[in-house]
């Protein structure tokens, strides 16, 4: 029996201004399950937002409030980043990738999002001609969002039947040859899908991106989060896979919002391979009368303009978090591990009610348990999931808003407790008995 029948909900979709549902962003999701919430007094079991459910690394925490007292507060921080979070990330990237990024390279921004933000800015004004992103989805909703603000075209292709070199290879080679892809953009650990790249796929992406001389953003929000692995030890193999063993041509984002459970401070950092920090473009110096030097031009011209720097004490706070972790005094990845083992349960209750995990493998495994997975039933289209499961207390987000071409939802655990599995169970129930002929 469903807990909201097909009128309240559009009541919910109406008050929320929330045209279609099935095609909703996370936010309009989140707007509706908040309103029938409030209406009914009925919990949801919440599977929509990616935010952190774990608490804030008290390193972090300490070393800001020591910034503060010692008055950084009362000035602007530096453009480009204060001098301590640059090495550190520098040191950082160094101990858990095994790639040398220089700290001049390393720059601070308000969380991935303003990383993402500038990047597409400064990439796709290079050079001229070359002005459209790649997306290797599925992929996260709001950097779409962000190149209709910029005017930026993109193109997309949906990864599910491109897996490993012989068939990623050709695929991306018809799309590059077009000749005006300025920058490829993906996530791994893949948000919504929780896929990882391999290093045979990543070899592949770094090979056309040098070929065609266009610039790698690799989305590292879920850093060292492929609990399949034993990563997350400094200065020791095995290292994180990454594009930038492949290319010169990268911008590493790093946030510090899932792997210390900081997102309420809203920081980042994108680190650029010194080649293309340091190369000039004529026509970003005619757009920004500069000298058109590629990590000066987003730093100071772009960057600058969106956010004026970064908050100063985070700063330090993301500065003390990653130098610990380099001297093996924090374990981040042991730290965020209960993601794997909420996904894991959370999995289990929707394949024993017979749901099937969309995306299930990568090129040599099956894929692993993380912050989010994808969902499906039977040929419930995409929307008709979201709409259906709605009904029952879940709210989650469609697959099809992701970029992806299967049918499904994005699932994710970060806000699960012990409480969420029990209601998940009985709602599922109810779901496989009404729905068992679908």
């Amino acid at each position: 029996m469903k807990l909201f029948d097909e009128g309240l909900i559009a009541e919910a979709c109406a008050a929320c201004k929330v045209s279609d549902l099935a095609n909703a962003s996370i936010g309009e999701v989140v707007l509706v399950a908040n309103y029938l919430e409030r209406k009914t007094g009925i919990p949801f079991v919440r599977m929509d937002q990616g935010s952190p459910g774990l608490p804030a690394n008290r390193f972090g925490i300490e070393a800001e409030k020591r910034a503060l007292d010692a008055g950084v507060g009362a000035q602007y921080p530096p453009a480009d980043g204060v001098p301590e979070l640059k090495e550190a990330a520098s040191r950082f990237v160094k101990a858990f990738i095994d790639v040398d990024v220089s700290p001049r390279s390393c720059v601070p921004t308000t969380g991935s999002v303003a990383a993402s933000f500038g990047s597409f800015a400064a990439c796709c004004q290079r050079i001229p001609g070359k002005d459209k992103v790649l997306f290797i989805d599925p992929g996260f909703p709001i950097q779409k969002a962000q190149l209709r603000i910029l005017g930026i075209e993109w193109k997309t292709f949906d990864i599910y039947s491109y897996r490993g070199e012989g068939r990623l290879r050709p695929k991306l080679e018809e799309l590059f040859a077009e000749g005006d892809i300025a920058a490829v953009i993906y996530s791994n650990p893949n948000n919504p899908a929780w896929i990882c790249l391999e290093d045979e796929e990543l070899k592949v992406i770094g090979d056309l991106a040098t070929k065609y001389d266009a610039v790698v953003m690799e989305d590292l929000a879920y850093f060292c989060m492929d609990y399949r692995k034993d990563l997350g030890h400094p200065y020791a193999p095995p290292f994180l896979p990454t594009v930038a063993r492949y290319t010169d041509n990268y911008i590493l984002m790093l946030s510090s919002s899932k792997i210390f459970s900081y997102a309420g401070q809203r920081m980042a950092l994108a680190c650029i391979s010194d080649k293309l920090f340091d190369r000039r473009y004529p026509a970003l110096a005619e757009r920004y009368k500069d000298a058109g030097v590629f990590g000066q031009t987003l730093v100071a011209s772009i960057l600058y303009m969106l956010t004026s720097g970064c908050t100063a004490s985070t700063q330090y706070g993301y500065a003390e978090m990653m130098r610990l972790s380099c001297e093996g005094k924090i374990d981040f990845v042991e730290d965020t591990r209960d993601y794997e083992r909420r996904a894991a349960k959370a999995k289990g209750i929707f394949e024993k009610h017979g749901f099937h995990i969309v995306y299930d493998k990568d090129v040599t495994e099956r894929v692993g348990n993380g912050f989010f997975f994808s969902l499906g039933y039977g040929d419930f289209p995409s929307g008709e999931l979201v709409k259906a499961l709605i009904s029952y207390g879940v709210s989650c987000i469609s697959l099809t808003t992701t970029g992806s071409l299967q049918q499904g939802v994005r699932a994710c655990v970060s806000l699960f407790d012990d409480n969420a599995y029990r209601l998940l169970d009985e709602r599922m129930t109810m779901f496989a008995s009404d729905n068992a002929k679908q």
